[in-house]
């Protein structure tokens, strides 16, 4: 007789529904990208483990630019930093951001891997929109230590802009890769808790 394949477990969710927790997020911000404190008079991101938001002033709270997963803010950023200024990201113009709209200086990624000449070409001036970008941005932190939890908060956070049909939706970059929920995890209800308005941010979501 063969063997028996094991039986894997995987989340169902009406005989599964009580194993649901809700838990609140709490996030901190805003804060300033790193070396533009005094200019922003904002305090330093908090060198924690978590999931972070970068976002530009938008209305009356702030709009979400790009969503990341670090074990430290610190070490993050200043990767985040040396990857615009080798011209590695795409380069938004921070007055048309500021009103919802993607208005491109510079097309990173594999754009910019196969047009490196181009970057060089216009590198002083390219760096000066980028050094606007980086002082307009404010950040926002929750700290959270497990590892897939962030992961998993990332993603539907994602997903809830790339579904979305606002104007602002735009400003985040698509095809990011993104470690949503697995089947034979449990989901989680967050209810993401912040002072400030932000745009993009659900109030309440499932990861």
């Amino acid at each position: 007789m063969g063997k028996t394949l094991p039986q894997f477990w995987s989340f169902n969710r009406i005989k599964d529904a009580s194993l649901i927790k809700t838990e609140n997020i709490v996030w901190q911000g805003p804060f300033s990208w790193i070396g533009y404190e005094q200019t922003n008079r904002l305090k330093p991101i908090p060198n924690v483990a978590g999931v972070y938001l970068i976002t530009f002033e938008y209305q009356d709270g702030y709009i979400i630019r790009s969503v990341g997963v670090t074990n430290s803010m610190k070490r993050r950023f200043l990767e985040h930093e040396r990857e615009y200024k080798k011209g590695n990201y795409t380069i938004l113009d921070v007055d048309y951001a500021k009103i919802g709209i993607r208005k491109e200086i510079w097309h990173g990624w594999q754009y910019a891997k196969a047009h490196q000449s181009q970057f060089f070409e216009f590198e002083d001036r390219i760096l000066k929109f980028i050094e606007k970008e980086l002082e307009a941005y404010k950040i926002f932190v929750a700290e959270i230590n497990d590892k897939r939890k962030r992961e998993r908060l990332e993603a539907a956070i994602l997903i809830n802009i790339y579904t979305s049909k606002e104007l602002w939706a735009d400003l985040v970059d698509g095809g990011m890769n993104i470690r949503s929920r697995y089947n034979y995890e449990v989901p989680i209800q967050i209810r993401n808790i912040c002072e400030q308005k932000i745009f993009g941010l659900p109030g309440i979501v499932e990861i």
